[in-house]
């Protein structure tokens, strides 16, 4: 359970801005028991498998399983990224060639595991999707680079450290990639300032959305 606010959409507030006045419960998902349904358990029995010949224990490198909107979600712990990116894209029945990047999302009330990394995966040859997902804490914000074993991820891996703090070990040059090199925090983060640049228009000035008046 997560309560998110300051959301566009509000309505009856008053402020013309749109960031006051909402409070939007959200349900997060829990672990998903099996079956799972479709090709997933077929992918998490290839995994279980591949992990295995590795000499890896399924359950050290997958804290859980979540099915949610017809989605699949492996949670790993961060240690065992690359183990488990690995088999997923080199194992002839998993054959995930494509990592489509990898997404930051931030929860300041999940204490402890503040910082997400989402990597969506695709497989072209068996035509499925599944995504992996890495939980690290604001004060321990690293997590291993996957830009050796999928390298398209070496410029979403810069944007996810340039917009969330997340550090890719072992990335070959993990700079800032929109946000100029001196800027100060991470904009997409939840706990960063909501202001923005006021914009000119031949002599009018608006303020950032945050600093505009409401109207009742």
């Amino acid at each position: 359970m997560d309560v998110r606010r300051g959301l566009f959409g509000v309505q009856g507030s008053g402020d013309t801005s749109g960031y006051g006045g909402l409070v939007r419960p959200v349900l997060l998902p829990g672990s998903t028991p099996r079956p799972y349904g479709g090709y997933f358990d077929e992918v998490a029995d290839g995994l279980h498998a591949a992990l295995a010949e590795a000499g890896v224990v399924f359950e050290d490198a997958i804290e859980r399983v979540v099915v949610f909107r017809g989605e699949i979600t492996f949670e790993v712990p961060r240690d065992h990224l690359p183990q488990v990116a690995r088999n997923l894209r080199d194992e002839p029945d998993l054959r995930f060639e494509m990592c489509l990047g990898v997404n930051g999302v931030h929860y300041p009330q999940d204490s402890g595991r503040e910082l997400h990394a989402v990597y969506p995966l695709l497989s072209i040859t068996h035509n499925r999707r599944i995504r992996l997902e890495v939980a690290v804490s604001d004060a321990d914000p690293h997590i291993p680079s996957l830009s050796e074993i999928y390298p398209t991820n070496d410029w979403h891996e810069r944007e996810a450290y340039d917009f969330f703090g997340i550090v890719f070990d072992g990335h070959r040059s993990l700079t800032r990639i929109q946000m100029p090199d001196d800027w100060s925090g991470h904009p997409q983060r939840k706990d960063y300032p909501l202001g923005g640049i006021p914009v000119e228009y031949k002599g009018a000035e608006i303020p950032p959305p945050d600093e505009r008046r409401g109207y009742k």
